[in-house]
This record gives structure tokens, sequence and C-alpha cells, in this order.
């Protein structure tokens, strides 16, 4: 299982992605994708707060217009967000003028520069039109918590052993990946702090 990312993928066409931030201090950058949904995002929301915990909300357009309140208390409490699509769609499924179309409706809501691609598919054509108006943000550490053949216990793991500073991890604020998120974002919040990491948003 290859939790953090391919070293090679940074030398393709991803390379003008951004896999990890490059900041002074010890630092980790949490990001989820799919929400915001009531249930799931505000407790990863109370989380958070209990560390003092700032993080990255990648969210879909969709789930945006379906819960503004929810959006709104992202930004209210100090977090960054970014465009995720309006339908959570795959760049390498998608005709190129409905990909654009779909995430400039969620920026339409959104109202944000980061845009992360649904399952970091997106095609070489897709990336060159995109990283003129928009960074493209990735990760290094992917948490594997959608996946419902691994223990909670599992995904914690992946994500102590994998880390090192200035990360970017990826899990998810959807359903299904609800029982392990929550237990591995709770764990990694307790063990980082106390090895003086501090969680930041990804900045604008």
């Amino acid at each position: 299982m290859l939790t953090r990312i391919h070293p090679l993928l940074q030398f393709s066409f991803f390379k003008q992605c951004e896999f990890s931030l490059n900041t002074k201090g010890k630092n980790l950058y949490i990001s989820f994708d799919d929400g915001p949904i009531p249930e799931v995002t505000p407790e990863v929301l109370e989380l958070l707060d209990e560390y003092d915990a700032k993080a990255t909300f990648f969210c879909v357009g969709e789930n945006v217009e379906k819960h503004p309140e929810i959006f709104d208390e992202i930004l209210k409490r100090g977090h960054s967000v970014g465009n995720h699509t309006y339908h959570h769609i795959k760049g390498w499924n998608t005709n190129d003028e409905e990909y654009y179309n779909d995430i400039e409706k969620a920026n339409k809501l959104i109202k944000s520069n980061l845009f992360r691609p649904p399952y970091g598919r997106i095609t070489p054509k897709q990336h060159y039109h995109l990283k003129k108006s928009y960074r493209i943000i990735l990760w290094s550490v992917l948490s594997y918590d959608y996946n419902k053949m691994l223990t909670k216990q599992r995904v914690w793991r992946n994500v102590r052993n994998s880390v090192t500073n200035n990360d970017i991890i990826l899990f998810h604020d959807s359903i299904k990946s609800k029982r392990n998120t929550l237990y591995a974002l709770r764990n990694t919040l307790f063990y980082f702090s106390a090895k003086g990491y501090k969680f930041l948003p990804i900045p604008y």
C-alpha cells in the first residue's frame, strides 16, 4: 500500500502540482476532501478546535450548495477551502470543457484559487489549462481512510509511519470514511502536537 506519494510522480507533468509545502518550523497541512456534510464535517471541526489546529477543506460544490451553513462555519473557524469540482467528477473520464465548467460552477460558491482534482485524476491538458487560474494541490501522505477494508488503527498507522515535516495529509469528511477519519485524525492531532508540530491551513 503506497501511503507516501511516489517521487517519480513529482518529476512528471505533476511536478507543477503541490505535494507539500516548504515552510520554516515544524508544520503539517491536514486536508479533507468531499465535504461539507452534516454527518461528519462538524465533528471534524470540533476535533480540530480541541488542538487549535487549522486545515484545508477541498469542497464539492454540490455539498456547499446543500449545506452553506457548514461551509460558512469552516471559514469562520479560520480554515482554508479549495475547489474539488461541483459534481466530484474524474478528469480522466470527462470532456475537457465539461470538466472546466464543473470546476467554475463550484468556484462561484467556493471562491478559492486552490484546486484538487477528485481522485487525483487529471490529464496533462487539463492540468496545463487549470494551472493558469489555480494552484493544483495534491498530497504527500494518503491516509486511506475511505477504505472500509482497513481498520481505523491501520489507517492511523499509515499516517503515523509516513508523515514528515511540511507534508500535506489527505483525509476525507465523507460518510464512508467517518469511522476511520475521526479515529486517525484524533490520533494525528494528539501525536504530532506532542512532537511540537503546528497544523496550518494551506494559504490562498
